[in-house]
């Protein structure tokens, strides 16, 4: 499932276009792709940005480094979000255990944490008890953790999660959506970086839009 869903991805790649150059004006149909249907905001009069990733992806993982710093200097009329991917399998499972933290609001305390769990040191976290024992050495409550993963609230979360995946046409991660209407990723911006010169691009096209 994994190989095909990177393969997908870069197919995509290929059909829009590998490189992308900040000094040009981006094009729909190159760097990224307009949505034929846009998708809802969850707070409408911010422009959103979202990113869907999944634990267990390493391109995911090398971004990070990439982002986070980009994140956290990103102005008071944007709204970012993360959403995980969720294609089945262990994908979902690490989708339900992002869900449970962000529903615990300890999502920013662990989330690097986890990533180097899985990528790095080699943890599956396939469980929630090898989710609960792990998160355990990070602070976290095992009994509350295991509660909320099992709700009704984090379970309908998920449903909302997979609902929005199909309304980006989504067929890999990471990938990144702005204000519901613009769909791209690492591979069709150029790169890492590239790719956060078309998000600030659509993002300055969207406010001037309003």
């Amino acid at each position: 499932m994994r190989n095909l869903i990177f393969s997908a991805a870069l197919a995509t790649a290929s059909l829009f276009g590998m490189t992308a150059n900040a000094a040009e004006p981006i094009q729909a149909g190159k760097q990224y792709v307009e949505l034929s249907s846009p998708v809802p905001v969850s707070k409408p009069g911010q422009i959103e940005v979202v990113e869907l990733f999944w634990y267990g992806c390493p391109h995911c993982y090398h971004f990070e480094p990439t982002i986070n710093p980009w994140v956290e200097k990103l102005p008071k009329d944007v709204n970012f979000i993360r959403i995980p991917a969720m294609f089945g399998g262990l994908w979902n499972v690490h989708g339900q255990l992002f869900i449970t933290l962000e529903s615990m609001k300890v999502e920013n305390k662990v989330h690097a944490a986890i990533f180097e769990a899985i990528q790095k040191d080699g943890k599956k976290l396939a469980t929630p008890e090898e989710m609960a024992e792990f998160l355990v050495t990070q602070g976290i409550d095992k009994d509350e953790f295991l509660k909320t993963y099992n709700s009704f609230g984090v379970k309908s979360q998920m449903e909302k999660a997979k609902k929005l995946a199909m309304a980006y046409q989504i067929s890999g991660v990471p990938v990144l959506i702005v204000n519901g209407k613009y769909r791209f990723d690492i591979s069709s911006s150029g790169g890492p970086e590239q790719a956060l010169d078309v998000a600030d691009q659509l993002i300055a096209k969207e406010r001037a839009a309003q």
